[in-house]
């Protein structure tokens, strides 16, 4: 058995955790330094007066990084309806986004009727990225981590808009950073937990392909975003974040649809709606550290008072930790055996946490996975 917070249901190994004498962990306690410490109205008029300083001296007055999911969605709509910022939505393309989140990316381009940039990279290139860092890491998304937070800093430069919205902090879910500090969506902080420790760099000569072809990944350079004065900051340092109430409100407003996701209760059809591999994602995780996304979205709501820590643990006993359907097309993608994936994943577990493949079920097969185009895998 692995320790759990005795508040929230988020377990021992995940990352940046620690427990107070209490059994309380640290995440809780920013989340009560959130209700009851920070000064939101100070908090926006710090937001206000940011935006004021670039208003209109530049082509745009900032870029919002934009997948077309909950947070992103509600980040557009909120900055551009509220404050009516002029932006620039900047979108990496992934290769996996489901078709109900392309239909959700273009009502809510055409209903916001701002300027939209989209950039995908190299399939073939991203298959060896997927695979290499899969097996260094346990974490097949670096191309993914590294796009959408590279990308649109090397647009902010390129177009010189120097003032970059992106959705909700770290300290909603981490403890790398606290409510009670500015985060900034920065180098170090890319380097300290997005980039899994591997530098486009690195990752050219892992898989032996030029770094011109992996020129997406780069981060900006200090003298480049210097040389611009580049903020680039999270709204939820701002205003409070709620991602079940900004859900509701992107839905009334624009029409935005939820979907089903690999092992994700129906009463979060919110989260992580854009990948076609979340439900990959979160089984490596699980094989890993003995918990998903359940546990996380369960403990957000335990933490607002919409859950009680046994609803959440009865969530968690019938969704977590299944097989995916999509394990089948992602190990075609990588052209890797299961066996093999599977001596991968528990060569990356994190103690004590100790994952027995023969008690795994198989989840239930996405409605829509028959009609994704993965022909030429």
């Amino acid at each position: 058995m692995i320790k759990r917070c005795s508040k929230c249901v988020i377990p021992e190994t995940h990352e940046t955790i620690i427990f107070d004498k209490a059994g309380v962990c640290n995440i809780c306690r920013q989340h009560e330094l959130k209700k009851e410490k920070i000064d939101w109205p100070a908090k926006e008029k710090e937001l206000v007066e940011l935006i004021e300083q670039y208003r209109g001296k530049y082509d745009y007055d900032c870029i919002i990084p934009f997948s077309g999911g909950k947070d992103s969605t509600f980040t557009l709509y909120h900055l551009v309806k509220k404050y009516k910022v002029k932006p620039l939505v900047v979108s990496y393309d992934h290769h996996f986004y489901r078709p109900k989140t392309i239909q959700n990316v273009d009502r809510t381009i055409r209903a916001l009727g701002v300027d939209f940039l989209k950039f995908q990279t190299d399939w073939q290139v991203v298959k060896k990225t997927m695979r290499e860092s899969f097996i260094r890491k346990g974490d097949f998304c670096w191309h993914c981590h590294t796009g959408i937070f590279a990308y649109p800093m090397q647009i902010a430069v390129k177009y010189n808009v120097p003032l970059v919205f992106w959705g909700e902090p770290s300290a909603e879910y981490t403890s790398y950073y606290g409510y009670g500090e500015n985060e900034e969506v920065d180098e170090k902080r890319f380097n300290m937990w997005i980039n899994l420790g591997i530098t486009a760099d690195d990752m050219s000569g892992m898989i032996n392909v030029p770094l011109a072809e992996l020129d997406g990944f780069r981060y900006p350079s200090y003298k480049q975003l210097s040389a611009i004065k580049c903020r680039s900051v999270c709204l939820g340092s701002y205003i409070p974040w709620d991602v079940k109430k900004q859900s509701e409100l992107i839905m009334s407003e624009l029409g935005w649809e939820g979907d089903v996701v690999e092992g994700v209760p129906p009463g979060y059809s919110y989260e992580k709606v854009e990948c076609m591999l979340t439900g990959m994602r979160d089984y490596i995780k699980f094989i890993k550290r003995g918990y998903a996304r359940v546990s996380h979205l369960s403990s957000i709501d335990i933490r607002n008072n919409r859950l009680t820590r046994a609803e959440a643990e009865k969530l968690i006993a019938e969704y977590e930790g299944k097989r995916p359907q999509t394990l089948d097309l992602f190990l075609k993608m990588i052209d890797m055996r299961e066996d093999e994936f599977n001596r991968i994943a528990l060569s990356h577990a994190v103690s004590p946490y100790k994952h027995d493949f023969a008690k795994t079920a198989t989840g239930n097969r996405l409605y829509d996975q028959d009609v994704w185009d993965w022909r030429d895998l």
